[in-house]
């Protein structure tokens, strides 16, 4: 799997998916809607979204060759 989420997309996935969980756990969301939140988490942490992938999409800075 090629990198394809790059810096501010990662932290923006990782923000939005700490704060659905939290919101999930908390009550103010029911908790099926704060587990979505795990797949923004997942797909930041491991810099790798299946979505980018096939819609042949990147948001990681292009390599100098």
């Amino acid at each position: 799997m090629k990198a394809n989420v790059g810096g501010i997309d990662k932290a923006l996935r990782i923000v939005a998916g700490v704060a659905l969980l939290g919101l999930g756990i908390a009550g103010v969301l029911p908790m099926w809607a704060g587990l979505i939140g795990l797949v923004p988490l997942v797909t930041g942490l491991m810099n790798w979204c299946p979505a980018y992938t096939l819609l042949g999409m990147s948001t990681c800075p292009t390599e100098k060759k």
